[in-house]
């Protein structure tokens, strides 16, 4: 099992003046810890049922870019990609241009998107929720023809590319992961097993039944489709807790037992104590789960 962190609260001690230094730091410590991905959201408000929506939030592939050049071995991700916030064809570019800059170490992280107030606020198109599964569903087709190399035009429902273009093709190969966020039973996992290389589901220890139960339906989705399950990567997204590691450790070996390869964490706050402490205490031993 390998472990991950999401930044995904830039409200700290110097914010706003200290927040490219402050995230400099926690992009090296986290490379330098051994965390496998680093990961912020794709909001330009804060999440209101967290804090404050005038909270500082940054926007996500700008920061992803900088974090990517203080960092050398971590990928990097948005957790995840709102689909309607961006045309495809600029989505995919954008996606090239991170994992060349990165030397090979993007993901991309993408979902129908949800937060109906930032998309308001900013003028921003929301459509609904059957529509914006749709898109999704010719954003991740665009996505695959893109990275192909196939530069056939596309006419989609909702996007029509005369000459999808990808140069230069990521350095992953056969490209950057494609993660899907959300655990919608119905079309969130049916897409992962369609088209995705990895999931991200929230798993909260108190909660690890209904992360068993999403895992059985994209299962059952897979073998539906005809898609191999174990060849997609699982992932869990939680808030990381260290004041009782063996809890912390034990959580962890549950979620390995269910076929979970990689926890991704936030924290309530950044400290570069913590971090380090889990490079030296967790990550080592969960290696071996």
């Amino acid at each position: 099992m390998r472990l991950g962190l999401q930044v995904f609260n830039f409200k700290w001690p110097g914010s706003p003046e200290n927040i490219g230094s402050r995230l400099a730091e926690i992009a090296r410590t986290a490379d330098d810890a051994g965390f496998s991905s680093l990961w912020v959201m794709d909001h330009f408000f804060q999440m209101e049922s967290y804090s404050d929506p005038h909270d500082p939030m940054l926007e996500g592939y700008t920061a992803q870019a900088f974090m990517a050049a203080n960092t050398k071995k971590i990928r990097h991700g948005l957790m995840v990609t709102g689909g309607f916030y961006r045309h495809p064809g600029i989505l995919i570019k954008t996606v090239n241009t991170l994992d060349v800059l990165s030397g090979g170490r993007a993901y991309f992280g993408i979902g129908a998107g949800w937060y109906e107030r930032e998309a308001h606020g900013l003028g921003v198109p929301f459509p609904p929720m059957s529509e914006r599964f749709a898109r999704l569903t010719e954003i991740l087709q665009i996505a695959k023809k893109m990275w192909s190399g196939d530069e056939s035009p596309y006419n989609g429902k909702y996007y029509q590319l005369a000459e999808p273009i990808s140069r230069p093709q990521p350095l992953s190969k056969p490209h950057p992961p494609i993660l899907i966020g959300g655990g919608g039973e119905k079309k969130t996992l049916r897409l992962v097993a369609e088209y995705g290389d990895a999931c991200n589901l929230f798993a909260a220890p108190t909660s690890l039944e209904g992360l068993r139960h999403k895992l059985d339906v994209l299962k059952q989705h897979c073998a539906d489709v005809g898609r191999n399950y174990d060849e997609i990567e699982k992932t869990t997204l939680s808030r990381l807790d260290m004041t009782n590691p063996q809890a912390l450790m034990d959580y962890l070996r549950t979620l390995a037992g269910m076929g979970i390869n990689q926890a991704l964490f936030n924290m309530e706050n950044y400290d570069l104590a913590v971090i380090e402490r889990v490079g030296k205490e967790i990550i080592p031993v969960v290696a071996s789960f």
